[in-house]
């Protein structure tokens, strides 16, 4: 059985090895969103780092002293406020890294608008409903639907993600039947 580390060492491997066949076969542009691809890439994972760092330190001292209650509302709703926060990043940092990696030219429509899906549902998450005009709570919901009737639009029209749905020799698409 190979271990974790000695997989994710092949699949960086084969990834660079990729790059590298393509670099010679790429425009000049490409190269350049290539790097800039990269560099955000990196920049995020920095980011997300230093968040779950900071949302440890915030946690640690709770649970340790006997403090944290999640049924408290306000607890719940900057913990997972925090949460949902590296999780849109981490959703941001993985499509930056499909184009990196080539899979897809440029960063999909349809994963702006997942993004923005989870941006809304931390919005909910943390919204104190208390205080929140019900007017914009309405407003909120209406673009949540919105953003959800374009993602499901997007993902109706036949484009699959190629990284969760490999294309075998045998695979037919829509557009070849």
């Amino acid at each position: 059985m190979i271990s974790e580390e000695t997989s994710a060492r092949r699949i960086i491997g084969a990834a660079l090895r990729n790059l590298r066949a393509r670099w010679a076969l790429m425009t000049l542009y490409e190269r350049f969103e290539q790097m800039v691809a990269l560099a955000l890439s990196l920049i995020i994972a920095i980011l997300i780092l230093i968040a779950l760092v900071q949302l440890y330190e915030r946690i640690l001292p709770l649970v340790l002293g006997g403090a944290l209650d999640p049924l408290d509302h306000e607890v719940f709703q900057a913990l997972f406020g925090s949460i949902f926060t590296v999780l849109i990043a981490m959703e941001f940092k993985h499509s930056i890294i499909k184009a990196a990696l080539r899979r897809d030219s440029i960063i999909q429509v349809r994963t702006v608008v997942l993004i923005a899906l989870l941006a809304m549902s931390r919005k909910f998450v943390i919204l104190d409903a208390s205080v929140t005009p019900a007017a914009t709570i309405a407003a909120l919901a209406a673009v949540t639907l919105v953003l959800g009737a374009v993602y499901w639009l997007l993902k109706d029209q036949g484009q699959t993600d190629q990284s969760d749905h490999p294309r075998t020799p045998h695979s037919v698409t829509p557009n070849e039947r």
